[in-house]
């Protein structure tokens, strides 16, 4: 089993994230996106977390379920209204099963990059093949790499400057490796955490799809479905299972 680092202290703070990604600008869009792919169909997210897509998706109407490393995250989703509506499975996304069939699988806010090979992320594809019906689609939400921003020779850019974040990617481009170090200020104390990731370009991703039986079926800059073009700093890629 992978490393969970998303703990206690992590799940504590997580909703209150200041980044906005709880706002209803941020959730509604994904929600919206995600409803009209799923349909009538069963819809399973890997990294399900808090809830934070899952819950609104689920009072959509859509059948919701997910898996999640985390027990701390999915402590709090079951504990939210309509938790209980959700059955979440702890266990790893490049290779846990869950029973049933579904038109959606999706994988949101640059999770896929918490799999630190290329074999891992290889394998979340296929798992989430694995549970798709033929024609159903798989939704990863994903930043660019931001290589454009270092300067040749610097390995750390900063993604967050507040009072009480501070954010910096240190980047290894010979591994494609990345560690998030956070530094957290509150109360007169500071907290520091450091998350690994792999980052990964959407060709590469596209790869992962083929390998997996899946073909591309549309690519945005975001949720609005913004055109995605050379200056995009993220993508919502979607693709469909060969049927």
């Amino acid at each position: 089993m992978p490393e969970d680092y998303f703990d206690e202290p992590v799940a504590a703070r997580y909703d209150d994230d200041e980044s906005g990604m709880f706002a209803a600008e941020a959730v509604e869009p994904a929600v919206d996106f995600l409803a009209g792919l799923a349909g009538d169909g069963a819809a399973l997210e890997f990294a399900i977390g808090t809830g934070r897509i899952g819950l609104p998706l689920s009072r959509r109407g859509v059948s919701v379920r997910g898996i999640d490393l985390s027990v701390a995250m999915v402590a709090r989703l079951t504990a939210k209204p309509g938790g209980e509506k959700i059955g979440a499975t702890i266990g790893d996304i490049a290779s846990t099963r869950v029973e049933g069939e579904y038109r959606l699988v999706y994988l949101v806010f640059n999770t896929i990059s918490n799999l630190t090979t290329q074999d891992a992320q290889v394998d979340c594809f296929c798992n989430a093949a694995a549970h798709l019906v033929p024609g159903g689609c798989f939704v990863i939400e994903n930043g660019v790499p931001g290589l454009q921003r270092l300067q040749p020779g610097e390995t750390v850019v900063p993604f967050s400057v507040t009072a009480s974040h501070l954010g910096f990617d240190e980047y290894d481009v010979v591994s494609q490796g990345m560690v998030s170090h956070h530094y957290y200020f509150a109360g007169g104390r500071a907290e520091v955490n450091s998350t690994p990731f792999r980052y990964v370009w959407p060709a590469e991703l596209d790869l992962m799809a083929r390998i997996a039986g899946m073909r591309l079926r549309e690519r945005w800059s975001n949720w609005h479905r913004a055109p995605f073009t050379a200056l995009s700093a993220s993508h919502v890629s979607v693709w469909e299972k060969v049927a």
